[in-house]
């Protein structure tokens, strides 16, 4: 009983919380006001109202965009303060909805959700200022949860690809799912973010000037580094989309601009986003987040990369996204290996 009094509307503070939310106030407005309701910190009792009387009765169509920044603002506020976020806000704080084979006798490993697809996503939700107005390509896109992902934090063109028909065919149907234009065909640069295209792409047959018509910001991957046929074909993709458009001048330009970037998300996240730039990293940058089921395959890899004068940093221990998926056990956010390539 007394739980539920604390969660009275009618107590002045919590009256002032939900009257700021009601009124769309900045999110650092509202928040300042969960603060006073649990004695200067985000308790799990105001929580829990913010959810109740706030979240849940919110009307999505009116304050769909403000109910997004909120919680997002709010969830990074908890946990930068050390406390526990409800599973319930992080459920609510985004719902993509995707189809995908829960076995291979559905269909190929494309159409299958991987862990490291999954933390990708949160690395991009995480620190979204990297991904923010930049042109991001993804190799070996899958069900296309990276791209719905990079559409949310307003990349500015977002350009999936994968070498299997079928796998296109549910990735584009995913991306409709969630209310993303799809198309075959690349557009000019200056393409609205609501445009996700999807583009065919294998490894092995794909021409340099295939590749050279590419000219993304960052590229990214999850379990990509699986397959040794397949690695020399990967890393081949992987020079052409990062360094054969540079000038030396677009070199130290997109380096500076990318430090810069970095700065910002350290400057605006919490510990665990404690990752520095490299003032070695010049041009474009790959982000490939895998699990390594063969030592041997990652080191394959990794000696290709060196012969193709590609700099492989593991980020591993630096790189902490949030946890957006507590309830989902079967994802272990720290056997992922992140890995920044550079040249």
């Amino acid at each position: 009983m007394a739980k539920e009094k604390e969660l009275d509307v009618s107590d002045p503070s919590y009256l002032h919380l939900l009257s700021a939310f009601l009124a769309m106030e900045p999110p650092d407005v509202v928040i300042s006001f969960a603060r006073e309701c649990g004695g200067d910190s985000i308790t799990e009792t105001a929580q829990s109202f913010i959810w109740h009387h706030c979240i849940s009765k919110a009307d999505v169509k009116w304050q769909g965009p403000y109910l997004k920044r909120f919680i997002k603002k709010l969830i990074v506020e908890i946990e930068s303060s050390g406390g526990v976020v409800l599973d319930a806000l992080y459920e609510r704080k985004l719902e993509f909805k995707l189809q995908c084979s829960l076995n291979m006798l559905e269909g190929d490993t494309g159409c299958s959700i991987w862990p490291s697809s999954l933390f990708l996503s949160e690395f991009i939700l995480s620190f979204p200022d990297i991904f923010s107005n930049k042109c991001c390509f993804e190799v070996g896109s899958g069900v296309g949860l990276v791209g719905i992902c990079l559409a949310h934090v307003n990349a500015s063109k977002v350009i999936l690809s994968d070498g299997n028909l079928s796998t296109l065919a549910n990735m584009k149907l995913n991306l409709e799912l969630n209310h993303l234009r799809t198309g075959m065909q690349l557009l000019d640069h200056h393409t609205n973010c609501n445009m996700v295209h999807c583009v065919c792409l294998p490894w092995e047959s794909a021409s340099e000037d295939e590749l050279c018509y590419f000219t993304p910001d960052i590229i990214l991957g999850a379990d990509v580094i699986y397959d040794p046929s397949f690695l020399p074909h990967l890393v081949r993709v992987l020079v052409v989309l990062n360094f054969t458009l540079l000038s030396p001048r677009e070199e130290v330009r997109a380096g500076r601009e990318f430090d810069a970037s970095q700065h910002k998300v350290m400057s605006n996240a919490t510990q665990n986003a404690e990752f520095s730039s490299d003032p070695s990293v010049k041009g474009r940058v790959a982000y490939i987040a895998s699990v390594v089921r063969n030592i041997d395959t990652l080191l394959y890899f990794l000696s290709l990369a060196k012969q193709s004068n590609l700099i492989v940093t593991d980020l591993s221990e630096k790189v902490k996204p949030f946890n957006f998926l507590p309830y989902i056990r079967s994802y272990p956010q720290s056997s992922i290996r992140m890995f920044r390539i550079s040249y």
